[in-house]
């Protein structure tokens, strides 16, 4: 099947395909192949003006106005059901896209955003607010009301996933949507919007502009016509999209990079410590910002498993995403590839131990790179403190409890963060300690559409997924009745 089979290519603004206005496309890259496989029109900011002018009539005027929480849910649980119909267009057309392995993309990908859907359905039906008790001879009571318009900025890493954590709650709490996803990887943005008619969803509510950050995810970013901002991505661009919501006033939850520590105690279970500890850096070719690419190990252990490393990691099959048995598939671009390489290069410039990998993988003319094991670099190299966001992990030792609390917590990310102990009270006194949105024991990347997630420090604030982020796409009306 291809991608010409599976969506248009154009934008999708009040439940109409169009192309873009001065008919621009842009290119849509294979990263397992280096190809080309078709292209996507790319939205002006005369189109994001369209969308987001769509989205407001909706909003005020148009049937989503009207609908009561009940019928929004009826609807998200209609997504779910076809994004589960649809199962295995939707996991072939982001393995294209993304160069994510096909199994990965059934398994995590496409689940994933069904449940989202179907978790926020739920929280549909139940959106209230409260009555308050006062001094005054009055009744009081608060209202949770939508937003408004909400401007979905979503990345290349995982695009139906967190598309699907933005728009579930947004549209479950009555607001509409002005969804731009990454200029790399627009197709199952595209191919949701499809669905979400198809669900009942009314024209105008969802809308989708593909194109590029600086011209239409800057006019998103600007345009008056929109009450809130979506943001997951880099932290340089975070702080941009900060400044244009704050000078706007408008609210902003914002989940960006991340460079969590993995903590290997001495008394870890080290067979379930290793195989966390290479899906912590893996798993979906290490570009996660919720991965594991920093490995803090006692000293007691800390050879050993580097041992271990060395030999297992090797065996992680690396190759074409659409082959079933794959757990790394290529970086999702020539770019993501080459940064990847620098940061490699500049552990070997400052004599760092390669333990394993340390190149890239020649296979189809695609961006692979062998999964890398590196230790022995100082705390304040840049490989350690930066964000690769591949598939590589620095690997530290320490000596003690508060050495391995100092280390996790010494550069400027806070998203997540893991511990590997049999030792509970050590697991909840560490996790306590530890400055991150999530905190994950003997296991990794545990996530479900109830458990929040989100930053800290330069990771971001707000919160996506669980009754927090419905949370966020609310806001509170407060009545008071006087009873004289």
């Amino acid at each position: 099947m291809t991608t010409f089979e599976i969506e248009p290519g154009r934008l999708f603004i009040a439940g109409q395909w169009r192309e873009a206005a001065d008919g621009a496309r842009t290119e849509v890259v294979d990263p397992s192949r280096g190809a080309v496989v078709t292209t996507v029109a790319e939205a002006s900011a005369a189109d994001v003006d369209a969308a987001v002018r769509a989205a407001r009539e909706a909003f005020e005027s148009g049937p989503w106005a009207a609908t009561t929480g009940r019928d929004r849910g009826r609807i998200l649980n209609r997504v779910a059901q076809l994004i589960r119909e649809n199962a295995d267009d939707i996991a072939r057309l982001e393995s294209l896209d993304v160069g994510k392995p096909i199994s990965l993309c059934h398994a995590v990908d496409v689940t994933n955003a069904a449940n989202d859907y179907e978790y926020y359905a739920a929280l549909a039906f139940s959106l209230d607010g409260a009555t308050r008790e006062t001094g005054h001879n009055a009744l009081a009571y608060t209202k949770r009301e939508a937003i408004g318009v909400v401007a979905a900025i979503t990345p290349f890493n995982f695009p139906l996933i967190l598309a699907g954590s933005k728009l579930g709650p947004a549209l479950a709490a009555g607001n509409t949507v002005v969804h731009k996803p990454a200029d790399e990887t627009p197709l199952s943005a595209l191919y949701m919007a499809k669905l979400l008619q198809e669900a009942g969803v009314p024209d105008g509510v969802v809308n989708v502009v593909t194109g590029s950050g600086p011209v239409a995810g800057e006019a998103l970013l600007r345009h008056s016509g929109v009450d809130k901002i979506a943001f997951t991505g880099s932290t340089a661009i975070g702080r941009h999209v900060a400044s244009a919501a704050g000078e706007a006033l408008k609210p902003v939850t914002m989940e960006l990079g991340g460079n969590a520590a993995h903590i290997v105690f001495e008394d870890a279970d080290v067979e379930k410590a290793v195989g966390a500890v290479i899906k912590g850096f893996v798993f979906n070719t290490g570009q996660f910002c919720m991965g594991g690419p920093r490995l803090l190990v006692a000293r007691p252990v800390y050879e050993t498993l580097l041992g271990i490393l060395a030999e297992a990691v090797p065996g992680v099959p690396v190759g074409d995403p659409r082959r079933p048995e794959t757990v790394v598939g290529p970086m999702a671009g020539e770019k993501h590839l080459r940064k990847v390489e620098e940061f490699v290069a500049l552990a070997r410039k400052e004599g760092a131990r390669i333990v394993c990998g340390g190149e890239r993988l020649d296979l189809d003319g695609g961006y692979y790179y062998k999964p890398t094991v590196i230790a022995d670099l100082a705390n304040d190299s840049r490989v350690v403190q930066e964000e690769i966001f591949g598939p590589v992990l620095t690997v530290q030792p320490f000596d003690s409890e508060e050495e391995a609390v100092q280390l996790a917590n010494s550069t400027p990310y806070g998203l997540a963060s893991g511990i590997q102990t049999t030792n509970l009270a050590r697991a909840h006194r560490v996790a306590d300690r530890l400055q991150a949105g999530i905190v994950w024991i003997n296991d990794w990347a545990m996530l479900d559409p109830a458990i929040p997630f989100g930053g800290v420090k330069d990771s971001g604030f707000g919160r996506e997924y669980g009754p927090e982020a419905l949370a966020s796409y609310t806001k509170v009306k407060s009545v008071v009745v006087s009873l004289d």
